[in-house]
Formats: C-alpha cells, structure tokens, sequence
C-alpha cells in the first residue's frame, strides 16, 4: 500500500513494483486518512507511508494503521532533512519497520536509481517474513509457487550448530559494531547495557544510514548510553569512554597516527552498496588492534560485515551476532553466521550482558 500526496511519487513507485515479478500494488492512497479508512479492506502486507501529508500525517496515521492492522509492516519514507529525521525516528519507536530517505527529485537518474534499489530491497527482505508467517499457516492449501525471495536462513533452533568457533585467546581492547534495517533501535539498547565496556574502551559504529541521519543517531545513543557519542572526526583520536559512528555518506576506517588509533574517513565508492559499510571498519581495525578485536553484527539486510568478520576471526578476534528471532531482519548477522565466523549467536538482550563478561576477562 503506497502513501503518498505526490501523484508522480505514487505513479513511479506503482510501476516499480508492478514490474517485480513477487510484488503487487494493493492500494495507492493520497493522503493518511484514507490509508487509515482502507487498511482493514486492503489488508496490505506492507504499507509505504509518507511523513508529510495533508489531512493525516503519516507520523499521526502510523499508530492508527498498526491498531487496525497489527502485523502491518510500515516503511516510512521521507526527505533529507532533520526534522523528517527526528520524525522518522519517532515512527521506529512507535512501531515503524524501517524508514527510507526519498530523492530531493526523482529528475536526477543516479537519485532515483539508489532509491528504487533500496526500496525494493527493503520491501523484499520485510516482507520474507510475512512470506514465511503465511506458508507456515498454509502450507497445507493450494499455493501459486513462486521463485524465493530471500536467501533461506536456519530455523532459530538449529542456529546454536552454526556456532563453531570459541572466542579468540586476546582479550578485546575494541567493540566494533555493525547493523542496518532495525540497527537504531538494537543499538539504543545494546548501548544502554555495556555502560562497563564503554567507560573503558572504545566502541565503533557502522550504521548503514544517510547523512543527518547519523547525526541524530549519535544523538539517540548518547542518550542510551548516558556517554559521550558522536559521528567519527576524520583524524580524531580514539579513546576509550566514547562511542564513534560512521557519518552517512562516508566510510569509517581505522589508522594510525603517531601511533595513536585515529579515525579515518573515506570517500570512496559504495561496498556491498552501502556507504558506510561495515566490512571497512572491520578489515581496518586489524592493523590497529590486531586480535584484540570483538565485532557484533546486528540485525540488518544484506550480507555487509561478514567478510570484514572473517578478517577479524583470521587475526584472532572474535565475531558475535544477533539471533533471527530478534533480528528485524537476519541478513547480515544470519551471513556472518552461515560462514562460520561466530563465536555466538544471541538474542539481543543476551549480548550486551555478554559483552560485559567478555571485556572483564571471562572468556566463557
């Protein structure tokens, strides 16, 4: 169900779905009161909700659509600016899946293509889950076969056997932490936990997120956290008692300066399409840090941070990533598991008491 005022926005995102061969259009609305008034006849899986509408905002309507509709999934969408991203943050607590930026204009080709890549993304990895809901419930019924979506990933109970590694023989001296689609909200709370860890060493933050974006972001966790937080400073020193996020648009690495771990930002192209990414965090920690690395990936879409997780279980350090069940999406933590590279898999309020251990000396 689409929701938007803009009837070239509706009438460009229509077409893009319609061409996906497992999408269909169940409805494309103006403004948020009809969205409201139709969701019970439409029964839509996902709902694409505008922030910025006349009559009924989408902020206003997103409660009043997960009340008529429980298990809708709502990806909200918006502009570039920081009041939509303070909003966009709001709708993530009151019940929002994801969020996605628009293009200031949809004239610009390269805009609209980063845009209708992410979209459909997000779209079809949310919507693996009602996917799998529905053919649990029916597997019994007639059902038109379709290819699959998304990669498969082990059930929750088989995913303690793709534990196969112990944690390194280091003792971590860094937390690096990579997530993506539902990463705000597990990262408020992961960070709300390991006040321990922080007060003593330094944590770093890919979130596969935009530019003022971040900035709130940083805002968000310094709040959860109750320490310092802010978007990484290239050429800044890392201390311990402070936690760095990649800034949208850029790449956070790790160097060295003087022999003091600095920041190091990087303008280069997209990796694993996503700017930040987590692999570069990951790979360029090793020269700093060698085997004194522990790396957590949370929930998110994707693959991004398993191959950066591989170099960090090479050097000696350890990878620790969040279960499926509490996952909004398994894609990146379910990667890095299925390659073997973790030490554990949890759910996400078992990691931060977990971190807690491991950074005061109990390799257990």
């Amino acid at each position: 169900m689409i929701v938007d005022d803009s009837v070239v926005i509706r009438g460009l995102i229509s077409r893009w779905i319609e061409a996906e061969p497992d999408m269909v259009v169940a409805a494309s609305l103006r403004t948020g009161l009809d969205a409201v008034n139709q969701v019970e006849r439409i029964k839509p899986d996902i709902a694409l909700l505008d922030i910025e509408m006349p009559v009924l905002d989408g902020i206003a309507a997103l409660p009043q659509l997960l009340a008529k509709k429980r298990d809708l999934i709502v990806i909200m969408a918006s502009t570039l600016t920081r009041r939509n991203a303070e909003i966009s943050f709001k709708a993530l607590s009151l019940g929002a899946a994801d969020y996605i930026p628009k293009p200031e204009t949809t004239r610009e080709s390269s805009g609209a293509d980063v845009f209708r890549h992410d979209l459909l993304q997000k779209i079809r990895y949310l919507g693996g889950k009602v996917r799998r809901k529905v053919s649990a419930t029916t597997a019994a019924a007639p059902a038109i076969v379709r290819e699959p979506v998304a990669p498969a990933m082990p059930s929750v109970a088989s995913q303690a056997a793709l534990v196969k590694r112990s944690f390194g023989p280091t003792a971590p001296r860094v937390l690096l932490i990579g997530s993506s689609t539902g990463g705000p909200q597990a990262l408020m709370a992961l960070v709300s936990e390991i006040g321990p860890v922080i007060d003593h060493y330094p944590v770093l933050i890919t979130q596969h997120m935009p530019p003022t974006f971040t900035t709130i972001l940083a805002e968000h966790l310094m709040r959860s956290a109750r320490r310092p937080a802010h978007e990484g400073i290239d050429g800044e020193a890392i201390k311990p008692g402070r936690i760095y996020l990649a800034p949208g648009g850029r790449h956070m690495r790790v160097g060295r300066q003087g022999g003091q771990p600095v920041i190091a930002l990087d303008d280069g192209p997209p990796v694993n399409f996503c700017k930040p990414a987590v692999d570069p965090l990951f790979t360029s920690a090793i020269d700093v840090w060698q085997g004194a690395v522990m790396a957590v990936i949370l929930t998110g879409m994707g693959s991004d941070g398993m191959r950066g997780g591989k170099d960090v279980v090479a050097a000696g350090g350890s990878v620790i990533a969040q279960d499926e069940a509490s996952s909004v999406v398994w894609g990146m933590p379910g990667a890095a598991a299925n390659a073997g590279i973790c030490a554990a898999v949890l759910p996400l309020n078992q990691i931060g008491p977990k971190l807690v251990r491991l950074f005061s000396g109990d390799r257990s």
